[in-house]
């Protein structure tokens, strides 16, 4: 098995491919991944899927995960779940509607009082109505993760990494030429190469690829102090999540829109605690091409605003800022773009936001449909 690209997705495919008895040989044309498997919040985010293929997805994903952090406890697998603080009647309305559904079991919705909330997380001391929790929603160390499944991966003897390779071409029947020369012969390659969608994916897949590439703002703070012992949303995250769709939703975007700056950068707040301490906050969604090379303040300052509001103290020293682009799949309903592109040879690409916490999943999924 040939697996190209050494992001999450690709990784997840390697292990799928090693679980099941095959030799691997992963290519990977950074020495290490650098784009969006590491520039993420590490969250595995259960609360906010669509109904039907988008959550039983990240459901399975979720147990994966769990199965995998026992496994190679550097992954700082940790299940978290997450906490909605919303204030006022209009984004209770909303957290109450998301509590009514069919599905809200499976995903362990339940609606807390302010003094449960801090019961379970402490360090929310600032003023809300109430919280929408999530215990399905996990968390795992995104800066470090690949290189832990790595380190796990080649212990076992069927594996192979190749880094600082591009592939590029396909010269036969599972059988790709990277830029060093080398010929890889497989019984299947997939081709995993996150937000790279031109050179060869363009040549393989064609112009209409139905996958656009997004790109997002965030920021990590010094240690906090004390433990954010879930992860936090806003009500912004209502507005962007496909599972708050509503009336209770309709009413709120009419009577009380979301702020400017918020507005302007297609933003909600996700917040969660890192191993140090530290927090990674987040995030902006740009869509226009071409994206801006620069990153802008005003988020930034927003962001601030929201948590400080919801901690009830200042935000710690920020020590990073950061912009990513991710591959977003364009098809409505699916979490992934999977397609053959030549004999033998496989296109998955697109998880956009649900990458981090859908991976295994999706491996998992090219598996069986590849029989393997």
């Amino acid at each position: 098995m040939t697996v190209v690209g050494a992001g999450v997705v690709g990784t997840m495919h390697a292990w799928q491919a090693l679980e099941r008895g095959h030799q691997v040989v992963q290519i990977e044309r950074e020495t290490e991944a650098r784009g969006a498997s590491l520039r993420n919040f590490g969250q595995i985010w259960v609360s906010g899927r669509a109904g039907g293929e988008e959550l039983e997805a990240a459901l399975r994903a979720r147990e994966l995960w769990e199965e995998i952090g026992a496994r190679v406890p550097a992954l700082g697998f940790r299940a978290i779940g997450s906490l909605t603080p919303v204030r006022g009647p209009l984004e209770l309305a909303v957290a109450e509607a998301a509590v009514a559904r069919p599905d809200a079991a499976a995903r362990g919705y339940g609606l807390l009082t302010p003094g449960e909330a801090r019961a379970l997380n402490p360090a929310l001391r600032g003023e809300f109505t109430a919280a929408l929790h999530c215990e399905r929603d996990a968390a795992v160390e995104p800066r470090t993760a690949q290189l832990a499944l790595r380190e796990e991966l080649l212990r076992h003897p069927g594996y192979t990494f190749l880094p600082g390779r591009e592939v590029r071409e396909v010269t036969g029947a599972a059988t790709v030429r990277d830029d060093h020369g080398e010929v890889h012969h497989a019984d299947a390659v997939v081709l995993c190469t996150g937000a790279w969608l031109g050179g060869l994916v363009r040549e393989l897949a064609g112009p209409d690829l139905p996958v656009r590439r997004v790109r997002l703002q965030m920021m990590q703070t010094d240690p906090l102090g004390e433990a954010l012992t879930t992860s936090v949303a806003d009500a912004d995250s209502f507005r962007y999540y496909p599972a708050y769709a509503s009336a209770a939703l309709d009413e709120l975007n009419v009577r009380q829109p979301q702020a400017e700056t918020a507005a302007a950068h297609r933003m909600q707040l996700l917040m969660v605690q890192r191993a140090d301490g530290g927090l990674t906050i987040g995030d902006t969604h740009e869509y226009e091409h071409p994206f801006a090379f620069d990153t802008v303040e005003e988020p930034y300052e927003h962001l601030t605003g929201v948590v400080e509001s919801l901690l009830g103290r200042p935000l710690p020293r920020v020590r990073r800022r950061w912009a990513g682009v991710y591959a977003q799949c364009a098809e409505p309903g699916r979490v992934v773009h999977r397609q053959q592109v030549r004999e033998g040879v496989w296109l998955v690409t697109g998880p956009g936001g649900r990458g981090m916490t859908c991976s295994p999943a999706i491996a998992e999924t090219t598996a069986n449909e590849l029989g393997w």
